[in-house]
Order: structure tokens, then sequence, then C-alpha cells
């Protein structure tokens, strides 16, 4: 059977064991090491199903919990799978869970006396299967002791994908985000393991002005670069663990743009501008985020050029085709 392992995308500390079908419930504590008082002491319980391959998920403290942006909702349970991502609260404190294969030598996981002739720690002993038989009441764990590697999937694997790749020299890669928002949408990463935004200090200056260079010629070789604008920028809190520029054209026009979260992510101040970010490093040598700016992506539906308010998504994207035919015939005539 597989060992599934929850593990803190910022690295603040080593991968938690869950056992199989054993409750474990996480929160503010020694556990997590998160701190922040948003955060309940008990905020989701956890069930891994190591032969199905999936998590349940509920969530128990009031402030909400969030599986890939979609919210569990208190009291509510949601399956998650290895390559999702799991917030404790308000799109903080990111987490993803992993299933490796037991070693083969480990063939009976609850006799005690061969898995230590065996040397396989990681597998819960009769002592604690019984208990959790015996008692109704989940149980906390304590951080697992084990040294893994650090898992790798999303923007780690798209990175190294040829198929993805558009652009690569010795610091950074450009890669198509898989789920564009809008006509063209590059992610620019560093080769370089930098998990967020918050481990950028002074000395990744020199490489983020770089990834702006690189977002820049991205720019201008784009076939529409006239008459399409662009930015380039972070997210406050992104939902992917490895630090990446997004470059983006502001007609937003793609099928992937479904929700208001998509929208406000990339129109309001959750939306750091690049140059922005370059000048936190050389001035306070690390990158400040606002206190509340996860409530920004809640904000009303606003047009980002006119700032007219609309209702839905479908009202905004049929709102935006009045400024791209405008901007279409602006450009014809120049």
């Amino acid at each position: 059977m597989s060992i599934c392992r929850f593990i803190s995308q910022e690295e603040t500390h080593k991968p938690i064991l869950l056992p199989h079908l054993q409750s474990v419930i996480l929160g503010r504590g020694p556990e997590t090491t998160i701190k922040d008082k948003k955060c309940s002491r008990e905020q989701v319980e956890l069930k891994a199903d190591c032969s199905k391959g999936f998590v349940i998920v509920k969530q128990l403290g009031a402030n909400p919990t969030s599986i890939d942006s979609e919210m569990v909702g208190q009291g509510k349970e949601v399956l998650m799978k290895p390559g999702q991502l799991l917030h404790f609260v308000n799109a903080m404190y990111p987490y993803t869970v992993k299933f490796t294969e037991n070693p083969s030598s480990c063939k009976r996981p609850h006799d005690t006396s061969s898995n230590e002739k065996e040397g396989c720690p990681d597998v819960p002993s009769v002592k604690t299967a019984k208990k959790t038989e015996q008692s109704p009441r989940p149980v906390k764990t304590q951080v697992s002791k084990e040294n893994v590697g650090h898992w790798s999937q999303g923007l780690k694997t798209s990175m190294h994908d040829p198929n993805m790749q558009v652009y690569k020299d010795d610091k950074v890669v450009v890669i198509k985000d898989k789920y564009p928002k809008a006509r063209y949408h590059w992610l620019v990463l560093p080769w370089e393991s930098i998990p967020s935004l918050k481990a950028l200090r002074d000395e990744h200056c020199s490489l983020v002005k770089h990834m702006h260079q690189v977002a820049d010629q991205m720019v201008k070789q784009c076939p529409h670069a006239k008459s399409l604008n662009f930015r380039s920028g972070y997210h406050a809190i992104p939902s992917m663990s490895h630090v990446h520029l997004h470059v983006i054209s502001q007609d937003f026009d793609s099928p992937c743009l479904k929700n208001k979260k998509h929208w406000n992510s990339f129109t309001t101040d959750y939306f750091i501008q690049s140059q922005d970010v370059i000048h936190m490093l050389e001035t306070d040598g690390k990158v400040t985020v606002k206190e509340g700016t996860s409530e920004m992506l809640k904000l009303p539906l606003r047009c980002h050029i006119c700032q007219k308010e609309l209702p839905t998504i479908p009202a905004l994207k049929q709102h935006l085709k009045s400024h791209l035919s405008a901007e279409s015939t602006t450009s014809d005539a120049t």
C-alpha cells in the first residue's frame, strides 16, 4: 500500500505523514508552524485513503480553506488528489499531498516486529493502529522526521516540458500558461528553486530584473504587440509553488477566464507589477504583501479599462468586446 505525505509548498517544515484511513487534525501550531490567528488550531481534518490515492479534507475552522482556489466550506468534506493545492486559510499556506509506494520489503504494514527488523519507520505501529480503532476522536500527529525530496509537479513539471517551453536561457525558462486567461499568457520562471515571492531577497534582485527583461522580450516578439497591451507581474498570494512572473495581454479573451477570482487576480492590486517587486527588493531586500490582499479577490467585477461594474463574467466578457473592437479599429487606422 502507498504512503501519503502532506507537504508544505513553502518548505516551512518537513512533510507530515498521513496514516491510512486515520484522521489527522491540523491547524495553527507546531505541526504546521502556522502562527496566523486567522487559522484555527483545528482548521482541517485529513483522512488519507492510501489504497485509492486521495485524501478527504474536512474544514473545521471558520476561515476559508480552499483546494485549487475552490472553497471547501466549514463542516464540509472534499476529495483532494495529488497535483491539487490546499490553502489552509484565505489563499495562504499552500500544501499538497504525495503518495509513494511502500518499500517492497514492508509487506505487512501493521506487523510491528517485522517493521522494526526491516527498518521501516514510516509505517504506523500496531499500537498506533489500535488506538485509532478504539477511539472515535481524531488524533493529532507530529511532524514526520523523515527526509524526503521536494514535491515536484505543476509548474516544476511544465518548465521542463519542451512542448511548453517557448524560450530559455541559463537563468530562466518561459512557458505557456496551461490555462491562459488572455490571448497571450506566458510564465517566466527561474531555474533556481525559489518557492514564492516571500522567499525573494536582495540577492535575487539581478535575477528578477532578468526575468523582467525576458518578459519585455516576449512582448516585443509578439505579432500583436502593437494592438494589444501587456502587463508583467506576480500574484501576491500565488496558488502554485515556484516563483513565476506572469506576462499577460490585456484583452482577457479566453475561455479559461471563468470566475471573479480569475479576473480580480489580474486586474486589482492583487497583481503586483514586476517593476514594483524589483523596487521592493532594491529598497527593502524583500517583498511585502499588504494585509488583507486576499480580500481583493472578492471585489466586484470592474472593467480594467473604463471601470464600469458588471454583474457577471459573461456580461464582463461581452463588455470587453467593445473595447477590443475599438482598439482594433484604432490599430488599423494607424
